[in-house]
């Protein structure tokens, strides 16, 4: 986890590894987060804990989650501290606002002329890879550690005392996923939907942009070749759906997305979401939640 005393070797070391260090160094399930996703009932401890090798997800002292964003080279990019309720829903006070590593990284940093400029991408952006993990001893060794860590308040529960997963078989989805040539991706707003969705929906690719606005042309370019499927939050007046339309429009018109398939922006939301649902700007992973949607169900197209 990352703490006050830690800033230091991680800056150091980061810049020996650059690729790895970071997430490696915070990897945990730690978090509210982890906590909240099993609590609210969204994935099992297992898929949880299959899902946070698969972001590597991270922890901050004070309990946040850490979505790293690392990119179809294995860097780095940057990470985003975030803090959830036990709803699994953000908190949204002051004390709990999201904050970047970076930007934490440059308020604590001790050497004053070190650059801390980040270039941001699509947090899963590393899953588009053949490989996202070095090898299976690699995979495995994350996976034990990850089920082996005492998951908060879970160890005395009946989510920690249910009969674990063998490894292989929790470890199967993970490498399945990293061969995604043929497989459509999926591009959501939040973090936490992407999380989820790629235990529910292990087909697709899931990945989030992390913000209403965080759909810029460039962010696309490793996604080239795929077929790519964007899924808006829905909103009383239809905002976040014709932005990203826009945005989609603007991509294809690029140079470089020649020759691969029409993006798609999916009208689920707008057709589907009720009302109040689109009052309360509900995402996918909200929507399959409310309607009991089977897991089986192909809504992609």
């Amino acid at each position: 986890m990352i703490t006050t005393t830690s800033f230091k070797s991680l800056i150091v070391a980061q810049r020996r590894h650059p690729t790895e260090y970071f997430w490696k160094r915070c990897l945990s399930m730690k978090s509210q987060f982890c906590e909240a996703v099993v609590k609210a009932g969204y994935l099992s401890w297992e898929q949880m804990v299959s899902a946070a090798c698969r972001y590597r997800l991270g922890a901050s002292k004070l309990g946040g989650v850490i979505f790293w964003q690392i990119d179809q080279d294995e860097r780095v990019r940057d990470g985003k501290v975030m803090y959830y309720g036990p709803d699994c829903h953000r908190l949204k006070d002051k004390l709990h606002h999201p904050t970047w590593v970076s930007t934490l990284l440059r308020q604590r940093d001790p050497f004053p002329n070190a650059p801390h400029e980040t270039s941001h991408c699509f947090f899963g952006t590393h899953l588009l890879t053949e490989s996202y993990f070095k090898s299976h001893t690699e995979i495995t060794e994350i996976t034990d550690y990850l089920l082996n860590t005492d998951f908060m308040d879970y160890k005395d529960s009946a989510a920690k005392a249910a009969p674990a997963q063998p490894v292989p078989e929790a470890l199967s989805v993970i490498s399945e996923i990293s061969v995604c040539h043929k497989k459509t991706v999926c591009v959501v707003e939040a973090e936490k939907t992407a999380v989820i969705l790629s235990e529910l929906y292990p087909q697709y690719v899931w990945l989030a942009a992390g913000g209403l606005g965080e759909v810029q042309a460039d962010k696309f370019r490793p996604l080239r070749g795929h077929k790519v499927v964007l899924f808006p939050d829905t909103d009383p007046d239809g905002k976040a759906f014709r932005r990203w339309s826009e945005a989609a429009t603007l991509v294809m018109n690029q140079v470089f997305w020649e020759d691969s398939p029409p993006i798609r922006v999916s009208p689920l939301l707008e057709l589907h979401a009720t009302p109040d649902q689109k009052s309360r700007k509900i995402d996918l992973v909200d929507f399959l939640s409310e309607t009991n949607v089977n897991n089986n169900h192909n809504f992609i197209h």
